[in-house]
């Protein structure tokens, strides 16, 4: 899933998405039963659930998705739920095209499901695994005529790669972007974007497209033909999946039926096709009768009208558990992950584009499948975790009570500090954002836990209690979280519901609440040497007849290095500014047409790292010289170590360094 309001936001991970998992052979963390989350014993008075059938399902959806367009500006939506093999409800909500008042037709209106298509990519491994051509556990560059970096000791296998343990920082360069005659191929992709390993396989989730793409190309080579066209003739067409493509921009045939997709404002133009790389990571295109027809297959052990696309027992497999931080929440199977609410155990995904955001689920247990896709950027906040939290409640409802335990305040409050998420970028030019992403974990007196940026659907930041050693719950939901400990027995990371991704706690000298707040008095220092200096150069063009102030006795002002150091650093501040809020607000892709401006941002960096060390010298010399001022030496030095800070920090986040590595 990768979530695209903004590049930046994407980066930080913050970022909206929550996390969990860890290594199969646990090293750091016990487990802790899911029997502790809930005490039957306290259970509350049982809730009468709704009937499961059309008409009902049709006025719950009829309420709800109308408020969420109106709410969120979302232009339309695609729904469908299924049930026995039989579909209760398939219907489209608004317009695939506002300007021309064209409804949403769930059997023909294709929607850009970006990150479902992970299990078309996963679905073709494992068919390529049945045939013998792919090991699981064998190192990917076994298939790959390019080499993955060594890193750790350790090869990156495909089972890794389906459970994000890859290790993988994240990368976005050329990830998204809306002109055809850009795209690049993708093996070409894969080579020249190749993002460093910042954990060893098999221990840390670390969400990453890049190793999607990866089991994409090794498909392609596998299977000896193009990756859209292998998923086409063994997944699409087997299954009657008439409205279904891997191709970006679509072909001729099926483009008349593409949904337009919109920003968070429907009044302003559509965004253009999204052409997502790695494709096999983002890029199929598919309406909600062909999603039915895909979950039909998958609820009947890999099967649909006599045409087979998977083994049941491989189904199975790839259901079954991979990668998890304890068995009180949802894991990671091979592709796909769970999601937990009410005792219905949801296995699928979710997707996020800029525009798009859908969702893609199955309860093998009930045969049910639900599906929904809204193709505006304001559905991205809380729409489907609305549906999922009101679907269960309406439909499954659950009457247990939480079993809150009383646990020594010294102990809970173990788990504070500052966190960051471990889908991030780590050595590239937006590893800053890691900077401003960070999470603080607050226990207050009551043994109550907040995370601040772990908020329900109304915006309230959550109160987690304890429930058993290291496990937290929400006090108002069922949403669980998960401590994990290291081998000195501190806490590491954090898991919370979303498999593949976990919050790392941040080394000291990253810590936000530090770093923030020298970083601002360093700019505010130097910004008042640069109007200083402006003001006194105002006066000398605009007052040069008017007599100059006479500077007391022992007063120097600051000399050419101090102050060319200062005007270098503001100006790489405000460029830097102005080029994080044009991705933030996706109107600058995160193309390579950016590498020209991180170029621009080296060059600038480096000369001010390079007249900072005169700055810095100045600030060290100026003591040695008894007859100035203490206000003129305290002056150098604030300068001196402005520069010094902003210095270990341009190198320590990236700001200076490979170009076109973002």
């Amino acid at each position: 899933m990768i979530r695209l309001r903004g590049v930046v936001t994407l980066m930080v991970m913050c970022i909206s998405v929550s996390a969990l998992a860890q290594s199969p052979q646990p090293a750091v963390a016990p487990a802790v039963a899911p029997a502790a989350a809930t005490n039957p014993a306290s259970a509350l008075p049982s809730v009468v659930p709704h009937p499961l059938e059309k008409a009902d399902l049709e006025a719950f959806f009829d309420g709800i998705i109308p408020l969420q367009l109106e709410r969120s500006d979302v232009a339309g939506a695609t729904v469908l739920v299924m049930k026995d093999g039989k579909e209760l409800l398939r219907k489209g909500y608004g317009f695939a095209d506002v300007t021309k008042k064209k409804p949403v037709d769930p059997e023909t209106t294709m929607f850009r499901l970006a990150s479902i298509s992970k299990l078309f990519t996963w679905i073709s491994v494992m068919q390529l695994v049945e045939q013998g051509k792919l090991d699981l556990d064998a190192d990917v560059n076994t298939y790959l005529d390019f080499q993955i970096a060594p890193a750790f000791g350790k090869p990156v296998t495909l089972r890794n790669l389906m459970t994000h343990t890859g290790g993988f920082e994240e990368e976005v360069r050329d990830i998204l972007l809306t002109d055809p005659k850009k795209a690049i191929p993708l093996r070409q992709y894969l080579i020249e974007n190749q993002p460093h390993r910042i954990f060893p396989p098999g221990e840390v989730p670390a969400y990453s497209n890049y190793g999607v793409g990866l089991g994409g190309y090794i498909v392609q080579r596998a299977s000896g033909m193009p990756f859209e066209q292998y998923v086409s003739e063994h997944i699409f067409q087997p299954l009657g999946m008439k409205h279904s493509s891997f191709n970006q921009p679509l072909a001729e045939g099926l483009s008349p039926f593409a949904s337009d997709g919109y920003r968070s404002d429907t009044e302003k133009p559509a965004v253009g096709f999204e052409i997502f790389s790695p494709a096999p990571a983002g890029g199929v295109s598919s309406t909600a009768s062909d999603m039915g027809r895909f979950a039909q297959a998958l609820l009947n052990g890999g099967e649909l009208e006599g045409r087979r696309i998977l083994k049941p027992e491989t189904l199975q497999a790839m259901w079954t558990k991979q990668f998890v931080a304890t068995p009180a929440l949802p894991p990671i199977g091979m592709g796909f992950y769970q999601t937990w609410r009410n005792g219905l155990h949801f296995i699928g995904h979710d997707g996020d584009l800029i525009a798009f955001h859908s969702m893609f689920l199955v309860e093998p247990k009930e045969n049910l499948a639900l599906f929904i896709s809204y193709n505006s950027a304001g559905s991205a906040s809380k729409t489907r975790a609305e549906i999922v939290t009101s679907f269960a409640d309406r439909y499954y409802p659950s009457s247990q009570k939480t079993d809150f335990q009383n646990i020594p305040l010294e102990e809970l409050k173990s788990i504070e500090g500052a966190y960051e998420a471990t889908r991030r970028a780590q050595t590239t030019k937006l590893s800053l954002g890691n900077l401003i992403g960070q999470s603080d974990a607050k226990v207050d007196k009551d043994g109550v836990l907040k995370v601040d940026d772990f908020k329900d659907l109304r915006g309230h930041v959550r109160k987690w209690k304890p429930i058993g050693k290291d496990l937290w719950q929400d006090e108002n939901d069922q949403r669980l979280m998960f401590a994990i400990r290291d081998s000195s027995g501190k806490i590491a990371r954090i898991a919370v519901s979303f498999p593949g991704v976990q919050f790392e706690r941040v080394p000291w000298y990253e810590n936000s609440n530090w770093v923030l707040p020298v970083l601002i008095c360093s700019l505010l220092i130097l910004g008042m040497v640069v109007a200083a200096s402006l003001l006194r150069l105002g006066r000398r063009i605009f007052l040069s007849k008017r007599p100059r102030l006479k500077e007391q006795p022992g007063t120097l002002r600051l000399t050419a290095g101090p102050q060319l150091s200062a005007f270098a650093w503001i100006i790489l501040v405000v460029g830097t500014a102005i080029l994080m809020a044009r991705l933030d607000s996706d109107t600058l892709l995160p193309t390579r047409a950016l590498d020209k401006y991180f170029v621009l941002m080296n060059l600038v960096t480096g000369a001010a790292i390079f007249f900072s060390i005169f700055a810095i010298l100045a600030g060290w010399r100026i003591w040695r010289r008894s007859e100035l001022r203490t206000i003129s030496k305290v002056k150098f030095s604030l300068v001196a170590a402005a520069c010094l800070f902003l210095t270990w920090f341009s190198v320590h986040w990236h700001l200076i360094g490979p170009a076109h590595r973002f």
